[in-house]
């Protein structure tokens, strides 16, 4: 209220005299000039703002005097017993029942009646659609003059913006629940449960399908999700087949629920009262549609609902988009990968051959390191070990490339030169400028031992551990592949006794760097020892050993690719202690 109302109370015989109370806040004062037959001539100020304290302190009119009912602020007096002495005209059209002599609380709302009991407690309520704070004045006599203050628009503005702020909490709880998973049941099963639980009775998340097959998951309010594949025609539900493709959802109020198919219903769901259908946006195409569900007795979804429900529908959208992405990729990864990994070896014609490989990286599956054994014709296996220049995923790309040229060149696995010569013409003549070095080793039974030809290109000769101990290189050595047009390679051969191992390793393994100060290179010599070690032990043992002690010795440190191979003649107690067989290793 603006301003101040000034009402002079002259001394009347009708008219008892007393005191007209104001209430807090009311913007100005009220002048009151006493009868001066009960207190003289004086005058008194209620100005507006003064504590509960000051305001008792203070006189203030009667309801009587003359201002009384043209005061905005409505207004009652209650007796010390409860019953209402008067009512001023604003007060009477907010409370059409109140009226003198009445119980207060028979004829006002029950908030007002409850503070009347205990005036010094804050008030305040509802009266239909306006909200009052109720302010109180004792008077000597005491009774109680109640003013009501209307804060509706402060109520409604505390209730939008306690509104917004639990809906951004439930928004950001359910952002978080949605991005734990890249897992896309797990994804679909958290905006059901979260929209069951915030937004509706219940909720049906419905993804993308095939020949009119659809995943889908419920879920009712309090339980736990559902899935379902359902063959359903999703124009039965108007809007539904739009929403799955991407298209605006259709406001609620055209959805008839009496029309609602029974598989959208949760079991024992009962009448449904009011049906949402929005879309699922996803990253470039729609993750599916978000149905939710409100039974008959519930109220219908406003369109404030059904703006909050596509807000939510657009972060469940994504995260679904998001968990399909990750989920093709994985895929298409372990596709390509399975060609790539190092295969599991075992025992081939009489032979053994076990190996092992770590990545550069633990993080990683693959590397430039590779080999491969190839079971030939007359009894002949051909065994090969390469290193390509790099690490990661593209040295794997041209790893890969490799190992199937070889594998194309296997009718020429006799002639090893010509091999090379093949696979250096390849790569000199693609658009990739990485070189690879490799060593072809062909195995075959040999008397009771294993005949070896061994041709190195560009790459470390392997080693020949004895029955004795002894351990020595093969002399064979070559050019890399992929660099000049011409390549020259020698080829060894060797014979393995019963018990004796060629191991063929890449340089990850001689340069890697720890030790007890932390860079110091592992180098040949140390191999060498550690396979002096190993006289006698099968190929598997063999690779074991070689691989723990490069491990231990590069530690935390960071390291190239390892790969390592071992070509055994078998011993007849190896025979017997491992089954004929020598798995592989491969070490992530």
């Amino acid at each position: 209220m603006v301003g101040a109302i000034s009402i002079e109370n002259r001394p009347s015989p009708a008219r008892p005299a007393g005191r007209l109370a104001t209430p807090r806040g009311a913007g100005g004062c009220l002048k009151l000039i006493e009868s001066p037959a009960k207190r003289g001539e004086r005058a008194l100020s209620v100005p507006p703002g003064l504590t509960d304290s000051e305001r008792l302190a203070r006189p203030s009119p009667v309801p009587t005097d003359p201002g009384w009912d043209g005061v905005p602020c409505p207004a009652v007096q209650v007796e010390p017993g409860g019953v209402v002495r008067a009512v001023n005209q604003s007060a009477q059209r907010l409370f059409p029942a109140v009226r003198t002599g009445a119980e207060l609380g028979e004829c006002a709302p029950s908030w007002l009646a409850e503070a009347n009991r205990d005036p010094g407690a804050h008030a305040g309520g509802w009266v239909d659609e306006r909200s009052f704070e109720a302010h109180a004045v004792r008077h000597d006599d005491d009774s109680t003059t109640w003013w009501l203050v209307e804060d509706t628009g402060t109520q409604r503005a505390r209730e939008a913006l306690r509104l917004e702020r639990a809906r951004a909490e439930f928004l950001t709880e359910a952002c978080t629940a949605l991005l734990g998973s890249l897992n896309l049941e797990r994804c679909m099963e958290v905006a059901a449960e979260r929209a069951a639980a915030h937004l509706a009775d219940a909720a049906l998340v419905i993804a993308p399908g095939t020949r009119r097959r659809y995943p889908v998951v419920r879920c009712s309010r309090g339980e736990r999700p559902v899935h379902a594949q359902l063959e359903i025609d999703p124009d039965e539900i108007p809007g539904l087949g739009e929403a799955l493709q991407g298209f605006p959802p259709v406001p609620s109020r055209w959805i008839d629920p009496a029309t609602a198919p029974d598989w959208l219903l949760p079991e024992g769901f009962g009448e449904v009262g009011g049906i949402v259908v929005t879309p699922l946006p996803g990253h470039g195409m729609p993750a599916g549609a978000l149905i939710l569900l409100r039974r008959v007795r519930q109220p219908a979804f406003s369109d404030d609902e059904e703006i909050f429900a596509r807000l939510f529908a657009s972060r469940s959208g994504a995260a679904m988009s998001a968990a399909r992405v990750f989920a093709q990729q994985a895929s298409i990864t372990e596709t390509l990968m399975r060609d790539l990994l190092p295969p599991v070896l075992h025992q081939v014609a009489g032979v053994e051959f076990a190996g092992a490989y770590r990545p550069s990286q633990d993080s990683e599956h693959v590397g430039g390191d590779f080999y491969d054994v190839h079971p030939g014709v007359d009894g002949e296996s051909l065994a090969v070990l390469g290193d390509v220049c790099g690490k990661g995923l593209e040295a794997a790309v041209l790893t890969g490339k490799i190992r199937n040229t070889l594998q194309a060149l296997l009718p020429m696995a006799d002639d090893h030169k010509r091999m090379l010569e093949l696979l250096n013409g390849s790569l000199v003549n693609s658009h990739d400028t990485r070189f690879v070095t490799l060593v072809l080793a062909s195995a075959a039974r040999h008397g009771g031992g294993v005949r070896l030809r061994l041709t190195s290109a560009g790459h470390l000769p392997p080693l020949i551990v004895r029955a004795n101990g002894h351990v020595e290189e093969a002399e064979t050595a070559g050019t890399l592949v992929g660099v000049l047009p011409q390549i020259q390679a020698s080829t060894a051969e060797v014979t393995l006794a019963p018990g004796e191992t060629c191991l063929l390793y890449t340089d990850g393994i001689t340069e890697a760097r720890g030790g007890p100060l932390g860079d110091g290179m592992y180098g040949e010599e140390r191999l060498r020892r550690a396979l002096a070690e190993c006289c006698g032990m099968p190929a598997e043992a063999v690779v074991e050993r070689v691989q723990m002690l490069a491990s231990q010795w590069v530690g935390r440190n960071s390291h190239d690719d390892m790969a390592v191979l071992a070509i055994t003649a078998p011993r007849g107690q190896h025979l017997t202690a491992v089954g004929g067989h020598g798995r592989g290793r491969y070490t992530a």
